[in-house]
């Protein structure tokens, strides 16, 4: 299932920001741990960039590394970007790395 970039970003329950700097997530799916570069951020989720990315419908495990902590996730892929990587959405996040994630976002938006 391929959406427009606009329509996916209306879609979305939180808003994602670009990640100039490049931060790293890594991610493990089925017995394979691979770590890349994040794309986008949000509330909702991620995107990974990826040549090989997990199906649609897949769950991954994530880690990454905030101002102050970890964040570790549970994610479902939604979409695959061909040759790019692939768009995750957020299933299970435990309160500490939700907060986390919570202050990283709101410095971000605030540049």
């Amino acid at each position: 299932m391929h959406m427009p970039a606009e329509a996916r970003q209306k879609s979305r329950r939180y808003p994602r920001i670009g990640l100039p700097k490049g931060m790293t997530v890594a991610w493990q799916a089925g017995g394979a741990r691979i770590v890349s570069r994040v794309a986008t951020l949000g509330l909702g989720g991620l995107f990974i960039y990826t040549k090989q990315p997990a199906s649609v419908g897949e769950v991954l495990k994530l880690v990454f590394d905030v101002p102050g902590g970890e964040v570790r996730a549970r994610a479902v892929v939604c979409n695959i970007v061909s040759a790019k990587g692939m768009g995750v959405e957020f299933t299970a996040m435990q309160p500490d790395s939700r907060a986390r994630l919570t202050q990283l976002l709101r410095r971000l938006q605030a540049l």
